[in-house]
């Protein structure tokens, strides 16, 4: 039986669980991996601070998971010990299948999300833990009756946005993406088995989608940290595409995933090997011993933060323009006439995606009426997607 512990968090101080299995997974290996597992990617790069981990969300999450729970108890909602146990361990397991610096690479790496990675880890430990994470699963599949408890794991109102907005704004500095997470918590209540937020909590509803946006515009898609990631995406790209025509010729833990993974997911146990401190390997030998001068040049930028200059436009750039310097950078580089310069000009598309349902949050009045939130905040274009069209390319011409 483990002995309990106290997780002194910087946001909510001292965090402790009832349950022995949540400790017991905490302490599992592939849980552990997190710690390594770095929740804003490349943020650091331009919020200093932003060096946080998954394992740090997880557990607050899990925190807030336990807040909820027992708001909605003190009102008299039907909640199980089981059923506690299970919305806890799905949010303290729904991000365990991230890769390495979270989303970045989430489609380089493997073409899987990191959601059906959890599911797949999740149904791994269920046999380890003899049938305990039943429960969890369903809650996390969506599966479960009571559809309050899976939207509180992932709707447009759980505790894993309470947690990230909370700690991410905390360790970025920025303090325009601050919540009430509290007063919401509080405001909390179910209503013919869904999840509302009673009517008077709706100026700290209008708070939390205002700091969801600010938080996507300011940070989450800061031009230059959407510049880093691409540089990121390209040294794994080429490194791949190197390894795959022999010129790559080391096998590591991270060259095994090119063998096992092509467009789904063969092998949870090379994946769970797999964090940061991989690719920053990766990228401190390629900028030091590599003799492909495109590995060189990206492995040397993202170490010195020498990044790729970058355009930002409401739609998409035009063809000719993104032709030309494609042409510049070849010609400045002496790049062969190949597909090379791919690696070094990216174009695409960020976008938010901060609705993760068809359904608003929704308010509960006075009469036990629901409505939408947007009826009550009729100004409000929070809940928009923000689509940011890229172009990025080396610093070497102006």
């Amino acid at each position: 039986m483990n002995k309990k512990k106290l997780f002194n968090d910087p946001i909510y101080g001292f965090i402790t669980f009832s349950d022995d299995i949540l400790y017991d997974i905490i302490d599992h290996p592939n849980f552990q991996r997190l710690r390594r597992i770095s929740q804003l990617g490349l943020t650091n790069y331009v919020y200093p601070g932003a060096t946080h981990t998954r394992f740090h969300h997880s557990l607050g999450a899990c925190h807030l998971m336990h807040k909820a729970l027992n708001t909605l108890l003190y009102k008299g909602v039907s909640i199980t010990k089981e059923e506690i146990l299970g919305a806890k361990l799905a949010i303290l397991l729904h991000d365990i299948g991230h890769g390495p610096f979270s989303h970045v690479l989430e489609n380089t790496l493997v073409k899987t999300s990191h959601e059906e990675i959890s599911l797949a880890i999740m149904q791994k430990l269920n046999k380890q833990f003899s049938g305990q994470l039943d429960v969890c699963i369903s809650i996390f599949k969506k599966e479960y009756p009571k559809t309050f408890l899976s939207q509180l794991v992932s709707g447009e109102l759980d505790v894993d946005r309470l947690d990230y907005l909370t700690r991410d704004s905390f360790y970025t500095g920025v303090a325009e993406g601050i919540i009430g997470y509290d007063r919401i918590l509080q405001m909390i209540n179910v209503h013919e088995g869904k999840l509302v937020v009673e009517e008077k909590g709706k100026y700290s509803i209008e708070k939390f989608l205002l700091a969801r946006k600010i938080m996507f515009g300011q940070v989450y898609l800061h031009k230059t940290v959407i510049a880093a990631d691409q540089m990121l995406i390209s040294f794994l790209e080429r490194y791949k595409e190197l390894y795959n025509i022999g010129k790559i010729k080391e096998n590591n833990t991270f060259t095994s995933l090119f063998d096992l993974y092509v467009n789904n997911l063969q092998s949870l146990d090379t994946f769970v090997l797999i964090d940061d401190v991989d690719i920053l390997y990766l990228i401190k030998r390629c900028a030091k011993h590599s003799d492909d001068e495109i590995l060189k040049f990206l492995s040397k930028g993202l170490l010195n933060r020498h990044l790729f200059k970058i355009k930002i436009s409401d739609t998409p750039f035009d063809s000719d323009f993104v032709k030309q310097v494609r042409q510049k950078v070849s010609e400045k580089l002496n790049l062969p006439n190949d597909n090379t310069v791919d690696f070094l000009v990216r174009t695409g598309i960020e976008t938010s995606n901060t609705n993760k349902s068809k359904d608003e949050i929704c308010i509960l009045d006075k009469t036990k009426s629901v409505k939408p939130v947007s009826e009550y905040l009729l100004n409000l274009s929070m809940g928009a997607n923000i689509n940011k069209y890229y172009l990025s390319y080396p610093r070497i011409f102006q």
